[in-house]
């Protein structure tokens, strides 16, 4: 497993980092034993970044990653959360509340059971929340109580990222890109670079389309975000598919198997695409049990693209995935 800087924190992180929603809730029944199971898969395969959140399963995401690494004893990975989608409603007033943003990171301490919190990540904020500079400064009252050492974001938009790092204290930005959402490379990651900010690469496999193991008649659970929030019912649709009509993303899946190597899975192929970009500092696939928590590790050792794949890819994005996602996020 290799690793990359996590911007200005000083911390090196593995490039495939492992994204706890799944073991959350909202991916279908993954069971504890599953959900453990798959984490300490992936920290035995090298990974040393965990994503998660508080509304992950109601805090369930949390309290598991505390258990696995009570288990494993000393072993401390990076574990960054986020805060905020508590709210109800999820609206910009509630971040620019200083009461709340700290109950939400104190039932995060508890739930994860540390004194203090790697990396707080505001999650998915309304877009008025990037202009409203007291938010910010909220945060950094609870860096200065020892409450997190770092904060970041986690954004839909490009837009939302780009205004985010001109807060100083801002070290990460969490930000949909896969071979399907295209469009950060063309400002984001160079800017993001340039202010040595953290960049992680969230939903890198389309909600499992880039995994190229779905198809017209896959069915989903009615507790999975891929069956009740196709059309954005209950938050972001980009979230969901990145976004892409399913049937247009399964007929571009297709021309995208032709590119992948004989023997190397498609879901390693598409993370691999992602750590081509330097300015991405992690990806965080998620894993339900021990076999995808493997297989996504193994990402990391795949040799590099050629500039022809690298090409073709882009030709299928922008002939026919952009059409539906590049201006929207």
């Amino acid at each position: 497993m290799k690793s990359r800087r996590f911007g200005r924190t000083g911390a090196e992180v593995s490039e495939i980092g492992f994204g706890a929603w799944a073991i959350g809730g909202s991916w279908g029944d993954v069971s504890a034993q599953d959900a453990k199971a798959a984490l300490h898969a992936a920290l035995d395969a090298g990974v040393s970044f965990i994503d998660t959140a508080d509304v992950y399963g109601d805090g369930r995401s949390e309290q598991l990653i505390a258990q696995v690494l009570k288990e494993r004893g000393g072993e401390r990975p990076f574990v960054a959360t986020k805060a905020g989608r508590r709210l109800s409603p999820h609206v910009a007033s509630g971040y620019n509340n200083k009461d709340n943003l700290t109950a939400f990171v104190d039932r995060s301490l508890k739930n994860l059971e540390v004194d203090c919190l790697d990396l707080v990540q505001l999650h998915c904020p309304p877009t008025e929340v990037y202009y409203q500079q007291e938010v910010f400064a909220y945060m950094d009252d609870l860096v200065a109580a020892g409450k997190i050492r770092h904060y970041g974001v986690s954004v839909e938009k490009v837009e939302e990222a780009l205004k985010a790092i001109e807060y100083p204290n801002v070290k990460s930005v969490q930000i949909i890109f896969n071979i399907f959402r295209q469009r950060p490379i063309s400002l984001f990651l160079q800017e993001a670079q340039r202010r040595d900010i953290a960049v992680i690469a969230r939903v890198p496999l389309a909600s499992g389309l880039l995994t190229g193991k779905m198809s017209a008649q896959t069915s989903f659970a009615a507790d999975d975000h891929r069956q009740f929030n196709r059309h954005g019912e209950a938050f972001d649709v980009g979230e969901t598919f990145s976004g892409v009509p399913y049937e247009v993303a399964l007929a571009a899946v297709e021309k995208i198997r032709a590119l992948v190597p004989e023997g190397v899975p498609m879901a390693q192929f598409a993370l691999r695409w992602i750590l081509m970009e330097s300015g991405i500092s992690t990806v965080i696939p998620g894993a339900r049990n021990v076999e995808q928590a493997q297989s996504n590790s193994a990402a990391s050792a795949l040799p590099p693209m050629t500039a022809e794949v690298m090409q073709a890819l882009r030709a299928i994005y922008l002939h026919d995935i952009a059409p539906y996602v590049h201006q929207r996020w």
